[in-house]
């Protein structure tokens, strides 16, 4: 076991991790932070996106280790500093585009760093950037709409499928 030491939603942290740890073990298990789901252990689902360093990142498929001393960011750190949604999470809560919500904070994180890198994609983008997060339940048609009014534009635009 070695300590490892990263920056997660703006404070220092560390835990121990053996070699193998991956990034989503390490967030929930040594550090208590559940907000990041285990979908399938296999890169498929995108329930376990986080930032690293500002890149969205699968982090079943990141050892904790490999991102010592960066800058990781979960969906607990996605609120406004209030403790109130943040314009993401609010986008999503106001246009029902989640339902189980195992996929949800996965989503978010995909659209927030879609949205950092493009601050107003097309729908067409918006699908194409999220065929990376599998979700069983919504059929898509909300998230995207979501991640549009997210980023300012008018959602009620959209055609319904």
């Amino acid at each position: 076991m070695t300590k490892v030491t990263m920056t997660v939603n703006g404070k220092s942290v560390s835990a121990e991790a053996e070699g193998r740890t991956l990034l989503v073990n390490y967030l929930r298990e040594g550090l208590g932070l559940t907000g990041t789901h285990v979908g399938c252990d296999t890169s498929q689902c995108g329930a376990c996106v986080v930032h690293v360093d500002g890149k969205a990142v699968k982090s079943c498929t990141v050892f904790a280790m490999d991102v010592a001393g960066s800058e990781v960011r979960t969906i607990e750190g996605m609120a406004n500093a209030d403790g109130s949604l943040g314009v993401v999470q609010q986008a999503f809560q106001d246009h029902h585009g989640l339902q189980c919500g195992f996929c949800t904070p996965g989503m978010v994180m995909t659209t927030a760093a879609l949205l950092a890198n493009n601050p107003k994609p097309t729908e067409a983008e918006v699908r194409h950037e999220l065929e990376g997060n599998i979700c069983r339940c919504t059929g898509y048609h909300n998230i995207v709409k979501a991640v549009l009014a997210a980023s300012g534009q008018d959602a009620g635009a959209m055609a319904a499928e």
